[in-house]
């Protein structure tokens, strides 16, 4: 049982410029996955992943340790996304075929996630209204609880745990019209 106010002893440094190395080894992809689920871009889910550890690394000394740190860091990404998906729909985006570089390489961890985007499953979770997409992901992809889930996105544990509900609703719905479920 840990006091409250203390840092969470998960074997991270006080100091912020080591535990910051100790976090990005532990967590980084977690959170690029997280900023790529939100933001649906490469680019700027990278952004995201670089402002949530700068975040981190500027806020470690004052992280009281109330929740995990990988609870944390979800908390700052998924705060993160939502202030930039504000201000994603003002970028400029190319429209022109002709000035989107045809050459680029795909990553491994693109292409896995095409795939998956492509899968039934996904196709159908990508439908259901963004808060129940949010908390299939975070409970299922991330393996938070609902607590947890309720601390990264601010709402009540009992909220989270009503979504969480009726996102399998809705997905049972769209699996039995696919012949998925029984």
């Amino acid at each position: 049982m840990k006091l409250a106010g203390q840092i969470d002893r998960e074997g991270f440094s006080k100091d912020p410029s080591a535990a910051l190395e100790q976090m990005m080894f532990l967590y980084g992809n977690i959170v690029l996955r997280t900023a790529y689920f939100y933001m649906n871009d490469r680019h700027i889910a990278e952004d995201v992943s670089q402002e949530v550890f700068i975040r981190a690394y500027r806020n470690w000394s004052s992280f009281r340790g109330d929740s995990s740190v990988k609870t944390w860091l979800t908390r700052i990404t998924v705060n993160v996304c939502r202030d930039k998906a504000g201000l994603k729909m003002f970028s400029e985006q190319p429209t022109d075929p002709g000035l989107l570089d045809r050459n680029q390489m795909i990553s491994v961890e693109e292409e896995v996630l095409k795939r998956i985007s492509n899968s039934l499953i996904f196709k159908h979770v990508l439908e259901l209204p963004r808060p129940y997409q949010e908390v299939l992901y975070l409970y299922y992809y991330l393996d938070l609880n609902t607590r947890e889930i309720a601390e990264a996105t601010a709402a009540s544990e009992g909220t989270v745990r009503g979504r969480l509900h009726r996102a399998r609703q809705q997905l049972e719905i769209y699996l039995r019209k696919e012949g998925l479920s029984s």
